[in-house]
């Protein structure tokens, strides 16, 4: 079992800069792939970023260069920096976990609450 909690949304200006945080508690949760997908309203769950138990970090093709994704293993915290935000990143992100990489956007693994983010222009 995993348990996920996302803090850190909040409302910014376009080209601001927002760090989200998710505090990771469970067990055994270290063979995981960890990542963020957001869910803007109206619109299905996409994939931001991910990050593998060997350290590879994957990013969907709109937030490379702008967002990175890293973790914490000391304080199992997982974080999303995000730079250069634009009003079509404001979305609920969600933290998640899972075996593969992914599938947590069709409901496998675990998932936390969500943070929402707002872009404004």
């Amino acid at each position: 079992q995993v348990h996920l909690v996302e803090s850190g949304g909040g409302s910014v200006q376009a080209g601001g800069t927002l760090k989200l945080s998710c505090k990771i508690t469970g067990s055994t949760y270290f063979k995981y792939c960890f990542g963020w997908f957001r869910r803007a309203p109206g619109k299905e769950g996409e994939a931001v970023a991910h990050l593998k138990s060997d350290g590879t970090m994957t990013y969907a093709d709109d937030v490379k260069g702008r967002f990175s994704i890293s973790k914490d293993n000391d304080a199992h915290i997982l974080y999303l920096y995000m730079g250069d935000l634009k009003p079509e990143d404001s979305a609920d992100y969600y933290c998640a976990a899972a075996w593969i990489c992914d599938t947590w956007l069709t409901g496998d693994g675990y998932r936390g609450q969500g943070t929402q983010v707002i872009v404004s222009s």
